[in-house]
């Protein structure tokens, strides 16, 4: 590492739980300014967790940023629960209020809010989604990779890639006991995964018309598991309206990292004639970890 990259402080912050054991945490470098690509990656490999976000501020504008993210192994175009501990982090500085991430996939307009009990929640909206199909032999290989046979998944969920950020190959497991046993082929699926630029499988299992249980093997990261992943559930939301599975105006609880002793809740909100996706959720600061 370089001596830019030594002296850089790292906070560390879960997001979409209130407590630190919870959620996703993400590593946040408030100020990356003077780093370099190599730097960036190092220090999200150091960290070791799914994603780093790298903050440039503004030289023009207030509470505006440029925004790169790093998992372990490569630069990844978005990553929400990182987005979300950044605005957190941010507010827990300066104050709630509106913020502007400038990123790789597009700009994202985040606002930060605080609760009656003084804890903080962050809301991104997403890039403008779309939804894919996604070819046959593609979702065998997928089913192929994880261990699933077909007969396993939900029929009124169809198999189709989203975006929103990111892309993401939701697939949708016909029970919550499917769900929970995730054993796959981690080569297999990360080859699967970069012939289609995916940045995560989005394995999800309706609970009722509005909740849903998820997982995200994400391999192509150098992470088996991701343990709440903003980015897919914004394209998860997407996906939900374009299938017909949720009215185009609706709010969806997702409950994600439950298997992992890691629960979080992301709450996706459809807002009518907008395209573009929210998804709101806490987060904390994960103590005695900034270097």
């Amino acid at each position: 590492m370089t001596d830019a990259s030594r002296s850089t402080e790292v906070l560390r912050y879960t997001a979409f739980s209130t407590d630190p054991g919870g959620g996703n945490p993400a590593g946040v470098v408030l100020d990356a300014r003077g780093l370099s690509d190599e730097d960036m990656l190092g220090i999200a490999a150091e960290v070791g967790y799914s994603e780093t976000a790298f903050l440039m501020p503004s030289s023009s504008a207030e509470r505006r940023f440029d925004v790169r993210y790093f998992s372990p192994q490569a630069e990844v175009p978005f990553c929400g629960h990182a987005t979300v501990a950044s605005a957190i982090a941010l507010a827990e500085r300066s104050g709630p209020g509106e913020l502007e991430f400038r990123t790789p996939a597009g700009t994202v307009p985040v606002t930060v809010a605080e609760g009656s009990d003084g804890s903080l929640r962050a809301t991104l909206t997403s890039v403008e989604p779309r939804v894919e199909d996604v070819a046959d032999a593609d979702v065998r290989e997928a089913l192929a990779a994880l261990g699933w046979a077909g007969d396993e998944l939900d029929a009124a969920l169809p198999p189709r890639i989203a975006f929103a950020g990111a892309r993401h190959l939701v697939l949708a497991a016909g029970t919550r006991e499917r769900l929970a046993e995730l054993e796959y082929d981690f080569d297999r699926l990360a080859a699967f995964m970069r012939r289609l630029d995916l940045t995560t499988v989005q394995l999800v299992w309706r609970a009722s018309e509005t909740v849903f249980h998820v997982r995200d093997p994400f391999p192509v990261g150098g992470v088996v598991e991701d343990p709440a992943t903003g980015a897919a559930a914004a394209a998860f939301g997407a996906y939900a309206r374009e299938v017909g599975l949720v009215p185009r105006e609706a709010v969806l609880t997702l409950h994600q990292g439950e298997d992992m002793g890691r629960p979080g809740v992301l709450t996706v909100e459809l807002r009518g004639k907008d395209p573009r996706v929210r998804v709101s959720g806490a987060g904390a600061r994960i103590p005695g970890t900034a270097e």
